[in-house]
């Protein structure tokens, strides 16, 4: 079913792509001035152009005009990612008010939903494949816009969305892989070589920001693949795969929401406590700090991959570790208990004493 010679070709069609367009992206994001000013709240200290994004989606569409995938809700898939682009160009120059964005990513949705493309159903231990009914479309919007908006909230370090959403994609190509899913297998290919063509340039120090172009446009390809891939497959608990795969930015933004409305603050009022930050302020450097975020999302990853394909009593053990991990990740970013870090520190003194024992 797959032609291993055509995904690579593909890939480095999308990689080579990104890498060469990202030049001429970054002049002209410069002579419109959609450029990310320093602030209070950012970590860069000068003024970098964004548009990145516009690089990334020119390489995944023309790897995809290569592999010239067949599938019935492909037109508006094209449909929905170009209204997404053109609402994260708009904010990466003008900096739009986020009801507008908001409202572009709902007619991105809406094309999806039109064609019939929505989360109909998903499988449940013992009670099996339960189908959602008119609650369906609702979850598909929510799927859709919380994803791009993750995806979107993670993008505050250099290489930070662009590496986390390569690993979940590559978690995603896997399970396409294994499950014979084409159109999947297809997106995923062409948008991880897009992301690496693009993170030689947005790797710290970045030359050059993805923006809300880049980042809406990743989260929404993501939303995608999970709905024709990941919410397809018929595996135990199927409705939690895709979470698994994007824990970081999932449980990032939703660390956030529960922050906001605690001290009373506007929930899309942007701020500099994300996790990322967090694990700044705990005196990681800025290359440590991506390069943690990047080894959980890919332990995230290849849990995801094993809960796939388990029995029920795997499926409970490896749910355990995700929560376990997701509790490791949540004290490195200062979010337990005031800052507390209860389980690292126990872990530290077992690991001193042994050290002093020896």
């Amino acid at each position: 079913m797959f032609n291993v010679t055509n995904l690579a070709i593909a890939f480095f069609i999308a990689l080579i792509s990104t890498f060469l367009l990202t030049y001429p992206v970054k002049k002209m994001a410069i002579k419109l001035k959609a450029v990310d000013l320093p602030n209070y709240r950012k970590i860069h200290k000068k003024v970098t152009p964004r548009l990145g994004g516009l690089a990334i989606f020119a390489g995944v569409f023309l790897g995809g005009l290569y592999l010239h995938p067949q599938h019935e809700h492909l037109p508006e898939i094209i449909l929905g990612a170009i209204v997404i682009l053109i609402t994260g160009a708009l904010d990466d120059r003008y900096s739009i008010r986020p009801v507008i964005k908001l409202t572009g990513q709902l007619i991105a949705a809406s094309f999806l939903i039109s064609s019939g493309l929505i989360i109909e159903r998903v499988t449940l231990p013992i009670i099996g494949m339960v189908d959602l009914g008119f609650a369906s479309v609702l979850i598909t919007v929510l799927w859709i816009v919380g994803i791009t908006n993750a995806i979107n909230l993670i993008d505050g370090l250099d290489g930070l969305a662009t590496g986390v959403t390569t690993i979940a994609l590559s978690s995603m190509f896997v399970m396409a892989i294994i499950d014979g899913q084409v159109l999947a297998a297809y997106l995923c290919i062409v948008l991880i070589g897009a992301n690496l063509g693009f993170l030689y340039h947005n790797f710290y120090p970045a030359k050059i920001y993805m923006g809300d172009t880049g980042s809406n446009f990743l989260g929404y390809m993501i939303a995608v693949v999970s709905i024709v891939g990941l919410f397809k497959n018929i595996a135990l608990f199927s409705f939690i795969i895709p979470v698994i795969v994007l824990a970081v930015p999932i449980f990032d933004t939703l660390f956030a929401i529960v922050r906001r409305a605690y001290n009373k603050e506007p929930i899309m009022m942007p701020d500099n406590k994300h996790v990322h930050y967090q694990l700044i302020r705990a005196g990681f450097s800025h290359r440590k700090t991506v390069l943690i975020i990047y080894a959980f999302s890919t332990l995230f990853g290849v849990m995801a991959i094993l809960f796939s394909y388990a029995s029920l009593s795997t499926a409970i053990i490896t749910t355990f570790l995700v929560l376990f991990l997701l509790h490791i990740f949540a004290e490195l970013g200062g979010l337990v208990m005031g800052g507390k870090r209860p389980v690292l520190d126990s872990a530290g003194k077992v690991f001193r004493k042994r050290k002093r024992d020896q």
